[in-house]
Protein backbone atom coordinates (compact mmCIF):
# COMPACT_ATOMS: atom_id res chain seq x y z
CA UNK A 1 0.00 0.00 0.00
CA UNK A 2 1.19 3.52 -0.76
CA UNK A 3 0.16 4.83 2.67
CA UNK A 4 2.25 2.41 4.70
CA UNK A 5 2.60 2.56 8.45
CA UNK A 6 2.25 5.82 10.27
CA UNK A 7 5.72 6.99 11.18
CA UNK A 8 6.18 8.91 14.44
CA UNK A 9 6.91 12.60 14.11
CA UNK A 10 10.41 13.45 15.30
CA UNK A 11 10.77 16.92 16.76
CA UNK A 12 13.33 19.50 15.77
CA UNK A 13 14.33 23.11 16.46
CA UNK A 14 11.41 25.53 16.35
CA UNK A 15 8.74 22.99 17.30
CA UNK A 16 6.50 24.07 20.17
CA UNK A 17 5.80 21.30 22.68
CA UNK A 18 3.24 20.86 25.42
CA UNK A 19 4.55 18.94 28.41
CA UNK A 20 1.88 18.00 30.94
CA UNK A 21 2.80 16.41 34.29
CA UNK A 22 -0.35 14.88 35.73
CA UNK A 23 -1.46 16.78 38.83
CA UNK A 24 1.55 19.12 38.74
CA UNK A 25 0.83 22.31 36.78
CA UNK A 26 3.97 23.82 38.33
CA UNK A 27 6.08 21.32 36.37
CA UNK A 28 4.04 21.52 33.15
CA UNK A 29 5.31 23.81 30.41
CA UNK A 30 5.00 24.86 26.74
CA UNK A 31 8.67 24.78 25.73
CA UNK A 32 10.03 25.49 22.26
CA UNK A 33 12.81 23.27 20.97
CA UNK A 34 15.89 25.49 20.74
CA UNK A 35 18.46 25.55 17.93
CA UNK A 36 20.61 23.37 20.18
CA UNK A 37 17.91 20.69 19.97
CA UNK A 38 17.00 20.93 23.64
CA UNK A 39 14.17 22.26 25.84
CA UNK A 40 14.33 23.68 29.35
CA UNK A 41 11.96 22.44 32.03
CA UNK A 42 11.83 23.11 35.76
CA UNK A 43 13.56 20.40 37.77
CA UNK A 44 14.73 18.61 34.60
CA UNK A 45 16.81 21.53 33.26
CA UNK A 46 18.13 21.35 29.69
CA UNK A 47 16.98 18.16 27.97
CA UNK A 48 18.05 17.06 24.48
CA UNK A 49 14.94 16.14 22.46
CA UNK A 50 15.99 16.63 18.83
CA UNK A 51 15.03 13.61 16.71
CA UNK A 52 12.82 12.05 19.39
CA UNK A 53 9.13 11.20 19.15
CA UNK A 54 6.75 12.63 21.75
CA UNK A 55 6.59 9.21 23.43
CA UNK A 56 10.39 9.03 23.62
CA UNK A 57 10.52 12.55 25.07
CA UNK A 58 8.00 11.60 27.77
CA UNK A 59 10.09 8.52 28.61
CA UNK A 60 13.25 10.65 28.84
CA UNK A 61 11.57 13.29 31.05
CA UNK A 62 9.89 10.90 33.52
CA UNK A 63 12.96 10.08 35.68
CA UNK A 64 14.23 13.67 35.42
CA UNK A 65 10.99 15.06 36.86
CA UNK A 66 10.80 12.53 39.68
CA UNK A 67 11.51 13.68 43.21
CA UNK A 68 10.64 13.12 46.85
CA UNK A 69 7.31 14.83 46.22
CA UNK A 70 6.65 12.92 42.98
CA UNK A 71 7.92 9.36 42.94
CA UNK A 72 6.33 8.27 39.63
CA UNK A 73 5.43 11.26 37.46
CA UNK A 74 2.93 10.66 34.66
CA UNK A 75 4.20 12.75 31.75
CA UNK A 76 2.40 13.43 28.47
CA UNK A 77 4.03 15.27 25.57
CA UNK A 78 2.48 16.52 22.35
CA UNK A 79 3.57 18.83 19.56
CA UNK A 80 1.61 22.06 19.78
CA UNK A 81 3.28 23.91 16.88
CA UNK A 82 4.97 22.19 13.94
CA UNK A 83 7.79 24.48 12.84
CA UNK A 84 10.90 22.37 12.26
CA UNK A 85 10.03 20.30 9.21
CA UNK A 86 8.36 21.16 5.95
CA UNK A 87 7.25 19.92 2.57
CA UNK A 88 6.90 22.10 -0.51
CA UNK A 89 3.80 22.13 -2.69
CA UNK A 90 4.07 23.84 -6.07
CA UNK A 91 2.42 23.97 -9.46
CA UNK A 92 -1.33 24.08 -10.13
CA UNK A 93 -2.57 24.52 -6.55
CA UNK A 94 -4.37 27.45 -4.94
CA UNK A 95 -1.73 28.28 -2.32
CA UNK A 96 1.70 26.94 -3.33
CA UNK A 97 4.60 27.19 -0.92
CA UNK A 98 6.15 25.65 2.17
CA UNK A 99 3.78 23.61 4.35
CA UNK A 100 4.56 22.35 7.86
CA UNK A 101 5.07 18.62 8.21
CA UNK A 102 2.87 17.37 11.02
CA UNK A 103 2.51 13.98 12.62
CA UNK A 104 1.48 11.57 9.88
CA UNK A 105 1.14 14.20 7.13
CA UNK A 106 -0.16 12.50 3.98
CA UNK A 107 -0.13 13.63 0.36
CA UNK A 108 -3.82 14.50 0.74
CA UNK A 109 -3.06 16.73 3.77
CA UNK A 110 -0.38 18.64 1.85
CA UNK A 111 -2.70 19.21 -1.13
CA UNK A 112 -5.48 20.41 1.20
CA UNK A 113 -3.01 22.73 2.98
CA UNK A 114 -2.31 24.20 -0.46
CA UNK A 115 -6.02 24.80 -1.09
CA UNK A 116 -6.44 21.96 -3.56
CA UNK A 117 -5.98 21.97 -7.32
CA UNK A 118 -6.40 25.10 -9.42
CA UNK A 119 -8.79 25.12 -12.33
CA UNK A 120 -6.71 23.83 -15.22
CA UNK A 121 -4.76 21.31 -13.15
CA UNK A 122 -4.15 18.05 -14.96
CA UNK A 123 -4.53 15.80 -11.91
CA UNK A 124 -0.92 14.69 -12.38
CA UNK A 125 1.04 14.85 -9.11
CA UNK A 126 4.76 14.20 -8.72
CA UNK A 127 6.56 13.75 -5.40
CA UNK A 128 10.32 14.16 -5.23
CA UNK A 129 12.02 12.85 -2.09
CA UNK A 130 14.87 15.17 -1.15
CA UNK A 131 16.36 12.93 1.54
CA UNK A 132 16.36 9.17 1.24
CA UNK A 133 14.06 7.12 -0.98
CA UNK A 134 10.58 5.65 -1.06
CA UNK A 135 10.05 2.05 0.10
CA UNK A 136 10.70 0.75 -3.43
CA UNK A 137 14.05 2.57 -3.63
CA UNK A 138 12.85 5.30 -6.01
CA UNK A 139 13.43 9.03 -5.46
CA UNK A 140 10.20 10.15 -7.19
CA UNK A 141 6.61 8.99 -7.54
CA UNK A 142 3.96 10.01 -10.07
CA UNK A 143 0.22 9.77 -9.61
CA UNK A 144 -2.85 10.80 -11.59
CA UNK A 145 -6.02 11.85 -9.79
CA UNK A 146 -8.98 12.30 -12.12
CA UNK A 147 -12.74 12.52 -11.79
CA UNK A 148 -14.84 13.55 -8.83
CA UNK A 149 -14.97 10.23 -6.93
CA UNK A 150 -11.51 8.87 -6.05
CA UNK A 151 -11.01 5.16 -6.69
CA UNK A 152 -9.77 2.91 -3.86
CA UNK A 153 -6.32 3.02 -5.49
CA UNK A 154 -6.38 6.84 -5.59
CA UNK A 155 -7.40 6.98 -1.92
CA UNK A 156 -4.48 4.70 -1.09
CA UNK A 157 -2.10 6.91 -3.09
CA UNK A 158 -3.45 10.06 -1.42
CA UNK A 159 -2.61 8.41 1.92
CA UNK A 160 1.11 8.32 1.11
CA UNK A 161 3.06 9.58 4.14
CA UNK A 162 5.34 12.51 3.40
CA UNK A 163 8.71 13.18 4.99
CA UNK A 164 10.73 16.33 5.62
CA UNK A 165 11.95 17.92 2.39
CA UNK A 166 9.47 16.25 0.02
CA UNK A 167 8.49 18.38 -2.99
CA UNK A 168 4.95 17.89 -4.30
CA UNK A 169 4.24 19.26 -7.79
CA UNK A 170 0.72 19.46 -9.23
CA UNK A 171 0.84 19.46 -13.02
CA UNK A 172 -0.94 21.93 -15.30
CA UNK A 173 -3.13 20.51 -18.04
CA UNK A 174 -1.49 20.97 -21.43
CA UNK A 175 -3.46 20.98 -24.65
CA UNK A 176 -3.26 20.42 -28.39
CA UNK A 177 -5.99 21.31 -30.86
CA UNK A 178 -7.33 20.01 -34.13
CA UNK A 179 -9.44 22.01 -36.58
CA UNK A 180 -10.66 21.96 -40.15
CA UNK A 181 -12.26 18.98 -41.91
CA UNK A 182 -12.56 16.54 -38.99
CA UNK A 183 -15.70 15.21 -37.33
CA UNK A 184 -14.97 16.60 -33.84
CA UNK A 185 -12.66 19.62 -33.97
CA UNK A 186 -11.50 21.23 -30.75
CA UNK A 187 -8.99 21.15 -27.94
CA UNK A 188 -7.73 17.88 -26.47
CA UNK A 189 -5.49 17.05 -23.49
CA UNK A 190 -1.86 16.64 -24.45
CA UNK A 191 -0.35 13.21 -23.85
CA UNK A 192 3.20 11.99 -24.23
CA UNK A 193 3.87 10.36 -27.61
CA UNK A 194 0.70 11.84 -29.12
CA UNK A 195 1.10 12.08 -32.91
CA UNK A 196 -0.65 13.86 -35.77
CA UNK A 197 -2.40 10.70 -36.97
CA UNK A 198 -3.55 9.73 -33.46
CA UNK A 199 -4.94 13.21 -32.87
CA UNK A 200 -6.90 13.15 -36.14
CA UNK A 201 -8.22 9.70 -35.22
CA UNK A 202 -9.25 10.96 -31.76
CA UNK A 203 -11.13 13.78 -33.49
CA UNK A 204 -13.32 11.22 -35.29
CA UNK A 205 -11.32 11.10 -38.48
CA UNK A 206 -11.40 13.18 -41.66
CA UNK A 207 -14.68 14.33 -43.18
CA UNK A 208 -15.58 13.28 -46.70
CA UNK A 209 -14.72 16.80 -47.85
CA UNK A 210 -11.33 16.68 -46.16
CA UNK A 211 -7.98 15.89 -47.71
CA UNK A 212 -5.10 13.78 -46.42
CA UNK A 213 -2.92 16.88 -46.36
CA UNK A 214 -2.68 18.43 -42.90
CA UNK A 215 -0.84 21.42 -41.53
CA UNK A 216 0.91 21.43 -38.17
CA UNK A 217 1.16 24.89 -36.62
CA UNK A 218 3.82 25.24 -33.95
CA UNK A 219 5.39 28.38 -32.46
CA UNK A 220 4.20 30.55 -35.32
CA UNK A 221 5.52 28.22 -38.02
CA UNK A 222 3.80 25.64 -40.23
CA UNK A 223 4.79 22.13 -41.31
CA UNK A 224 2.84 20.03 -43.82
CA UNK A 225 2.21 16.33 -43.34
CA UNK A 226 0.60 13.69 -45.55
CA UNK A 227 -1.65 11.40 -43.52
CA UNK A 228 -1.93 8.81 -46.28
CA UNK A 229 1.86 8.49 -46.49
CA UNK A 230 2.06 8.25 -42.69
CA UNK A 231 -0.59 5.50 -42.54
CA UNK A 232 1.13 3.58 -45.36
CA UNK A 233 4.46 3.78 -43.52
CA UNK A 234 6.04 5.94 -46.23
CA UNK A 235 6.41 9.00 -43.99
CA UNK A 236 7.16 9.38 -40.30
CA UNK A 237 4.31 10.33 -38.03
CA UNK A 238 4.93 13.68 -36.32
CA UNK A 239 5.06 13.65 -32.51
CA UNK A 240 3.12 16.60 -31.09
CA UNK A 241 4.18 19.10 -28.44
CA UNK A 242 1.94 21.06 -26.06
CA UNK A 243 0.22 23.95 -27.81
CA UNK A 244 0.41 22.41 -31.29
CA UNK A 245 -2.52 22.90 -33.66
CA UNK A 246 -3.30 20.42 -36.44
CA UNK A 247 -5.40 21.75 -39.33
CA UNK A 248 -7.00 19.26 -41.73
CA UNK A 249 -7.47 20.95 -45.05
CA UNK A 250 -10.54 20.61 -47.25
CA UNK A 251 -10.15 18.64 -50.43
CA UNK A 252 -9.60 20.83 -53.47
CA UNK A 253 -12.66 20.89 -55.75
Amino acid sequence: AAGGERLPYRVGPGDGLEVVVDGRPDLSRLPTVQTTGSVWLPRAGEVEVRGLSTGEIATRLTPLLAGEDLAAPRVAVRVKEYQSQFVWVRGAVQRPGRKPLRSGTRLLDALLDAGGFQEGASGEVAIERGAGTFADGSRAKHFHFGGTSPTPLALDELGLRLVNGDVVTAGVQLWVSVSGAVKSPGRRPFEDALTVSRLVEAAGGILRAGSQRVVLRRNGGEVEADLRAILEGKAEDVVLAPGDEVVVRARRP
